[in-house]
C-alpha cells in the first residue's frame, strides 16, 4: 500500500468513527465526547474513560489505546485488522465502547 492509499483508507475510518459517534449520540443515552485532532480521534465516555485511535503513518497502521489495552491494526485488503490476534478494528472498538460506557454500542465500517 502506497502512503497516498494508506491516508486515504485511513481518513474514511476516522471519519466513520467520528460519523457513527454522532449517530450512537443521536440514538442512545451514551453521550460520548469525541474530539478529532489531526490524524487521532478521542473518545470520552461520562465515566471519563477513554479510547484514542490515532494514525501510525510510517507504519501504515491505525493504533487504538482502550482500558483493555493497545492495539495495532494494519488493512488486509478488506479490513483493518489486529497484526496480533486478526481480529476485526470495528468489533474491537465496538466491544471496548461497550464496555466503558456500560452500554450496547456498535461501531460498524
Amino acid at each position: 500500500m502506497t502512503d497516498l492509499e494508506f491516508m486515504d483508507r485511513a481518513e474514511k475510518l476516522l471519519l466513520a468513527i467520528e460519523e457513527r459517534c454522532d449517530h450512537i449520540n443521536e440514538t442512545t443515552d451514551a453521550d460520548l465526547d469525541s474530539q478529532r485532532s489531526g490524524g487521532m480521534v478521542t473518545i470520552t465516555f461520562t465515566n471519563r474513560s477513554q479510547i484514542v485511535i490515532n494514525l501510525q503513518k510510517p507504519l501504515h497502521e491505525i493504533w487504538m489505546a482502550a482500558q483493555s489495552g493497545g492495539y495495532h491494526y494494519k488493512f488486509d485488503g478488506s479490513a483493518w485488522k489486529d497484526t496480533k490476534r486478526s481480529a476485526e478494528f470495528f468489533a474491537d472498538l465496538s466491544r471496548d465502547a461497550s464496555a466503558q460506557s456500560g452500554l450496547p454500542l456498535q461501531f460498524t465500517a
